[in-house]
C-alpha cells in the first residue's frame, strides 16, 4: 500500500528509556514506527529519543543515547516511558515533577513493561484504567489500591497509553499505526517483521476473540479488537470503518448479519459492560467510571446505563458495596 502522498504532518512519538530498560520492549516500539517510515517512503512518525542522563544502559550491553533533555520541552504527540529491572523502587523527584507537568499538556503520556509504574508513582494515573508487566502487577495494586490494573497486553485509557512490555508494544504499534493510516497499512507493517498474528489488547489474560464470540468476518474482529482497545477514548463509527478497511455502511451490515445491532450500539454496550465490572469491583467514582468508559459526562453515562439496564449505577455501586462487606 502506497500512503507516500498522504499530506498529515508526522506524529510525533518521545521514547525515554530508564536505566535498566529490557532491549526487547525497547526494540518492539521503535522498530514499527521505523519500518513505518520506511514502508512509507516518508516521515510518518517522528522518534525522539529523551533522558535525563547522557546515556541509558540498557538491561544487556547496548545504551541509548538521548537527544533531547526533558527540560527542553520538545513538541511530542505521545511520550513512552520504557522501564525495566525494579520500577518500583525507582525514586526521583524531579522526575515525578516532570511527568505530572507533561500530564497536564495535550501529550498523550504512555509506560511500557514496567514505565506504568513509574507513571503511577508520578501520580499520573489516578481515574485511569491502565496495565502493566505482570511481575509487577500485584504489588503495584497492593502499593496502590486506588488504581484500576487491568490483565491485559496493552490499555488506551483516552490521554494515557500503558503497555505490559515483552512482544506486547508489537501490537500496540499495530494499533497505533492503524489508528493513523488505515489497518491495511498496519498490517503491511506487522508483515515485515513476521507478525502475522496480531494480539487484541486483552490477549493474555483472556480467550482470542474468536474463542470468545466465534468465527465472525475479519473486518468485524478487527473492529472489536479496536473497540476493546479503545474504550474510554471512544472512536467513531469512521474510525472504527479505517482501521478494519471496510466502508461505515459495509461494516454496519456485517455488524448486523453477527450480532443484530449496528458497529456502535455493540461498542456502547461493550463500554457498558466495563462499567458494570468498574461499579462493581473498583473504588473509582462514578464521573471518573463515565470518563474511563467514554461518556462525555456523568449524567450520559447515568442515562445510557439505566436505559440499558434499568437501574442507576448508583443502585449498583450500593449493591457492590454491599456484597463486598458481607463477604
Amino acid at each position: 500500500m502506497d500512503i507516500s502522498q498522504v499530506g498529515t504532518r508526522p506524529f510525533k512519538v518521545g521514547i525515554l528509556p530508564i536505566d535498566g530498560f529490557a532491549l526487547m520492549s525497547y526494540g518492539c516500539c521503535v522498530e514499527p514506527l521505523r519500518a513505518a517510515n520506511l514502508l512509507a517512503r516518508r516521515t510518518l512518525f517522528d522518534i525522539v529519543h529523551l533522558g535525563f542522563d547522557p546515556v541509558v544502559q540498557s538491561s544487556g550491553a547496548a545504551t541509548v543515547e538521548p537527544c533531547i533533555h526533558p527540560s527542553q520541552k520538545p513538541n511530542l504527540d505521545m511520550l513512552l516511558v520504557i522501564a525495566g529491572g525494579d520500577p518500583l523502587r525507582f525514586e526521583n523527584a524531579a522526575f515525578f515533577h516532570w511527568l505530572r507537568q507533561a500530564a497536564r499538556s495535550s501529550l498523550t503520556l504512555g509506560g511500557v513493561s514496567g514505565g506504568p509504574v513509574i507513571l503511577a508513582k508520578a501520580g499520573v494515573m489516578d481515574g485511569y484504567r491502565m496495565t502493566v508487566h505482570w511481575e509487577h502487577a500485584a504489588e503495584l495494586a497492593e502499593m496502590h489500591p486506588e488504581l484500576t490494573v487491568e490483565k491485559r497486553l496493552y490499555v488506551f485509557d483516552r490521554d494515557r497509553v500503558t503497555c505490559g512490555g515483552g512482544t506486547a508494544p508489537l501490537d500496540l504499534m499495530h494499533d497505533l499505526i492503524a489508528q493513523q493510516h488505515g489497518g491495511a497499512f498496519a498490517r503491511t507493517v506487522s508483515d515485515w517483521f513476521l507478525h502475522t498474528e496480531v494480539r487484541a489488547a486483552a490477549a493474555p489474560q483472556r480467550s482470542g476473540l474468536i474463542e470468545r464470540l466465534g468465527n465472525h468476518p475479519g473486518h468485524v474482529l478487527d473492529a472489536i479488537a479496536t473497540m476493546e482497545n479503545h474504550v474510554g477514548d471512544r472512536l467513531s463509527l469512521a474510525q472504527l470503518a479505517l482501521t478494519s478497511g471496510v466502508t461505515r455502511r459495509h461494516l454496519n451490515r456485517l455488524f448486523r448479519s453477527s450480532f443484530g445491532v449496528s458497529t456502535m450500539a455493540y461498542y456502547r454496550g461493550l463500554r457498558l459492560d466495563l462499567a458494570d465490572k468498574l461499579l462493581s469491583t473498583s473504588t473509582m467514582s462514578i464521573a471518573n467510571i463515565a470518563a474511563a468508559t467514554g461518556f462525555a459526562t456523568a449524567g450520559h453515562f447515568s442515562s445510557a446505563y439505566r436505559s440499558a439496564r434499568g437501574r442507576a449505577p448508583r443502585d449498583v455501586r450500593a449493591g457492590g458495596t454491599e456484597r463486598s462487606q458481607a463477604s
